[in-house]
């Protein structure tokens, strides 16, 4: 319920409270570094609400209002908000699905190496780790996962509108996530615990997916 002032964060305090720490912790392992990354949760189907971070905030110490509350247009609701992050497009984009009631965008070391390294074929695939089980739907190891990456662009509401119609692609294997080219990982979830714990199998995988490439390398160049 909002308050008489009209403060449109009112009453959003708990989800408030879960990205404030999820902000200390994806800081503390290296995955939102600086000002960097992008948080939100949708807080209404209808109206869709969405609650995400604001631009420019130090992900580590988010104070209780570098918050703005946005619409499906992912225009900020009411007045004296900060602003949006320039990527908020590619929450709502995603938050239109029914499943989906969380995004968490990181840029960690490992993401960003290996979306350059596969930008080329489009993307790439992961399989036979264990840790792939911890993906929402994925019951064994055996499972293959495709990660799509796409090149960075500043048009953002363009590129969302590429992706979305990836949500419902009956021809697209799992989707779980994305990358962008020497920028960082998207990852969704059905609630913000979901979604974070995607963040960190997917992280884990793509570090996995980087050492045994760089172990490969080493391996040919020495049997040269």
């Amino acid at each position: 319920m909002r308050d008489p002032s009209g403060n449109p964060l009112a009453g959003l305090e708990s989800p408030i409270e879960q990205i404030r720490e999820i902000g200390r912790h994806f800081y503390s392992r290296g995955w939102s570094t600086g000002t960097s990354s992008n948080f939100s949760v949708v807080t209404s189907r209808d109206p869709p609400r969405i609650l995400i971070t604001a631009s420019g905030m130090d992900k580590g110490n988010l104070g209780k209002r570098d918050f703005v509350l946005v619409g499906d247009d992912a225009r900020p609701l009411g007045d004296n908000q900060p602003r949006a992050s320039a990527e908020t497009w590619l929450h709502v984009v995603a938050a239109r699905q029914p499943e989906i009631g969380a995004v968490l965008h990181t840029h960690s070391v490992w993401a960003t190496l290996l979306s350059d390294l596969t930008a080329d074929e489009g993307g790439f695939w992961i399989e036979g780790y264990e840790m792939l089980k911890g993906l929402a739907g994925i019951a064994t190891h055996e499972h293959r996962q495709w990660i799509p990456v796409y090149e960075n662009t500043q048009d953002i509401r363009s590129l969302a509108e590429r992706i979305g119609p990836q949500f419902r692609s009956p021809d697209r294997p799992p989707f779980h996530g994305f990358l962008m080219r020497r920028h960082g990982l998207y990852t969704w979830g059905v609630d913000l615990a979901a979604a974070r714990r995607h963040v960190e199998i997917l992280e884990f995988l793509f570090e996995c997916v980087v050492r045994q490439h760089q172990i490969s390398v080493a391996a040919n160049r020495d049997s040269i």
